[in-house]
């Protein structure tokens, strides 16, 4: 790390302190040849490949503008969405790849959608799982059907809203 005043190439860190909501780190550090301190804030990169095969940057608002677009006309608050963007991007740090496929993305994305609400789940489901035809469509709601009266059937709460 550069001394941002004396340009030295070193520096000593004083103090590291977790910063924002736990993904980057605040280290206070020190330059041993002008002895001026500076703060850096670091964070693990994550990269998004299209499908063109150009990379970029992962982005929180980027999934959350597409569930949004999912979740049009449905009761889900801009918290919920939020909160689900979080999650997906927790969920696929948690893979420990600096690199993600953008499909990857929108399938990690399907589990908390579905937990959030299931026809805006449908509707994002149809992109991410290319359906082709009404009976792609009828598969998924058989599929819901079938998994949310299991979850009732042994005591679980089901999903919050009804296909």
């Amino acid at each position: 790390m550069h001394c941002p005043f004396c340009r030295f190439a070193d520096s000593r860190v004083v103090d590291s302190r977790t910063a924002e909501d736990g993904s980057s780190i605040r280290r206070r550090r020190q330059c041993p040849n002008c002895s001026k301190r500076f703060s850096t804030v670091e964070t693990a990169s994550l990269a998004v490949v299209k499908r063109s095969g150009a990379s970029e940057p992962f982005s929180r608002s980027k999934i959350a503008s597409g569930v949004r677009k999912a979740c049009q006309g449905r009761p889900v608050s801009e918290d919920d969405i939020a909160l689900l963007a979080h999650r997906v991007e927790e969920a696929v740090r948690a893979q420990g790849s600096a690199e993600v496929d953008a499909h990857q993305v929108g399938l990690a994305t399907l589990p908390f959608l579905r937990e959030l609400d299931e026809v805006a789940y449908l509707r994002f489901a149809s992109v991410y799982q290319a359906f082709d035809s009404l009976a792609d469509f009828e598969v998924a709601i058989a599929t819901l059907r079938s998994e949310r009266d299991d979850a009732f059937a042994t005591g679980g709460t089901g999903a919050t809203t009804g296909v």
